[in-house]
């Protein structure tokens, strides 16, 4: 099974169940995120994690195998149209220049690992609408010649 056909699988299960994906990475005790990319197809799990999964959703064991095969990372062309994901896009087009000269100068040349890396969502109140919080916290991986 492929992990794009499992991932719409769980997605629909999870919902059915009425479990959040914070619930499921409770289960793993895993990061949010990572649980949640790895659920949508973008990370390997390891078969305890892939046991927990379909267990708690009601899946089968092509399920399971789907979840611990490594993935093709990176996004279908078609995901790009979504918009929460083409202003994800547009704020890294817009700051990423900004980003990597204040990376390069408080830490030299180099870039941020997506290998070693965490990334977090949290919502903070404001009094002008509720705001989005994003935290990428990546190694930083110097040049070396």
């Amino acid at each position: 099974m492929s992990k794009m056909h499992a991932a719409a699988l769980i997605d629909a299960a999870r919902i059915r169940a009425g479990l959040t994906w914070a619930d499921l990475a409770g289960a793993l005790g895993a990061a949010p995120v990572w649980t949640t990319a790895a659920l949508l197809g973008q990370h390997p799990m390891t078969a305890a994690q892939a046991a927990v999964v379909v267990e708690m959703l009601g899946l089968g064991d092509d399920v399971a195998e789907s979840l611990q095969q490594q993935p093709n990372r990176g996004s279908d062309p078609t995901v790009m149209n979504d918009p929460t994901i083409y202003r994800l896009v547009e704020a890294i087009s817009v700051y990423g220049p900004a980003l990597k000269a204040l990376i390069h100068e408080e830490f030299g040349d180099g870039i941020m690992s997506a290998i070693n890396f965490t990334a977090d969502v949290a919502r903070r109140a404001d009094p002008d609408g509720d705001r989005v919080v994003i935290t990428l916290d990546g190694k930083f991986l110097d040049y070396r010649w």
